[in-house]
């Protein structure tokens, strides 16, 4: 099977989004934290599990390119007229890693996605943020704490929620992980004037012993973990996902935090981000922790989110982007498809691609 694949410069992305950006769907192959550093407004990151990639034999679905259903479904009906895929730099998708998410990646489109065209971008985002760098967005800057690591981390033994002093893990306010997702300590959970400045309308207290000072103002969820060897916080990771994709849907803003915000409530975001991305502990920490820099979840905590990974990014599993639910294969009922035909990425002409982009798009002046 040969799967025609066109390449774009920067001038055909540039058209193309300008004329039909409704009918494009562009497919960031990057990493899960180069991605949400940088970005191309409404573009889709594509990742996958090294387990995934590894039992894949050059073959993946179409379920692990596009996980969430009902893009997955425009795009099967015909939608999109065009899917571009980008890496960070790459200036030829045929030099690409056979096994690596831009080739796996078209290999999946060209074979399942018929009703569109699949085109590479030459030069990957590195080369289009310097030639269009307006069409581009950053990583908005965390709202709260951009703090220095600490060189202690202070005393996680919990004797109640008031201090005579201001620790460091206090300084600032809460911080965004997400959009809808925010992260502090419970001093600031007692600050109902950053509370409103941020629009936040949901608590999720990770303790057994830290109030909720404004119950009749905002909702909230308890869950009582204590910061030590022996809490079993895995139990939980569930029941929190849930609960943040329920509020996320609903458009409010959840507010996490335990007594400082950088050990139970920290590695409950660690969880969230890690089961809803599909991505490793050390990405997911490293994310986490460029926003709250003295993120510090303790040794236990951090043994149950490493086991927590290998579920979460077991081959059988696979969610749904933005939802808690990992769909499991159903071994008796399923059955795998089998390619043994070679393939080849025979790669058109940048010329050829905008030839093709203009009988696609720009020949009808009533479209």
């Amino acid at each position: 099977m040969v799967m025609e694949v066109g390449t774009l410069d920067a001038g055909g992305l540039r058209a193309l989004l300008f004329f039909r950006a409704a009918q494009c769907l562009l497919l960031d192959c990057r990493s899960f934290f180069a991605f949400n550093a940088f970005f191309f407004a409404g573009s889709v990151n594509v990742r996958f599990s090294t387990i995934v990639r590894r039992r894949a034999k050059f073959f993946l679905g179409l379920e692990h390119i596009v996980p969430n259903a009902e893009l997955r479904g425009r795009l099967l009906a015909g939608a999109y007229h065009a899917v571009v895929l980008l890496d960070e730099r790459s200036a030829a998708l045929d030099g690409a890693k056979r096994d690596g998410t831009l080739s796996l990646a078209a290999g999946a489109l060209c074979r399942e996605a018929r009703a569109a065209q699949v085109f590479f971008f030459k030069g990957g985002y590195e080369a289009f943020s310097a030639s269009c760098p307006e069409l581009c967005s950053k990583q908005s800057t965390p709202m709260g704490l951009s703090l220095p690591l600490s060189t202690s981390v202070p005393d996680s033994t919990e004797s109640g929620c008031s201090s005579c002093s201001t620790p460091l893990y206090d300084q600032g306010g809460p911080v965004e992980i997400l959009p809808f997702l925010y992260l502090g300590s419970a001093y600031h959970a007692s600050r109902k004037d950053m509370l409103d400045a941020l629009g936040i309308t949901v608590f999720f207290n990770v303790s057994a012993n830290c109030p909720n000072h404004f119950e009749g103002h905002y909702q909230y969820k308890s869950i009582p973990v204590e910061d030590n060897h022996k809490a079993d916080i895995s139990s939980w990771f569930n029941e929190a996902i849930d609960f943040f994709y329920s509020i996320k849907n609903a458009g409010g803003r959840v507010f996490v935090h335990c007594q400082a915000g950088i050990s139970r409530s920290a590695t409950i975001c660690l969880a969230y981000l890690m089961r809803t991305n599909r991505v490793k502990l050390d990405e997911a920490f490293e994310f986490v922790k460029q926003r709250r820099s003295i993120i510090s979840p303790n040794f236990s905590f951090m043994g149950q989110l490493l086991q927590f990974e290998s579920q979460v990014l077991a081959p059988h599993c696979s969610a749904e982007a933005g939802s808690p639910a990992m769909a499991v294969l159903d071994r008796s009922t399923s059955t795998t498809t089998v390619f043994n035909f070679p393939v080849s990425i025979p790669v058109h002409s940048t010329n050829s691609a905008l030839s093709y982009l203009q009988s696609l798009f720009f020949t009808s002046p009533s479209c």
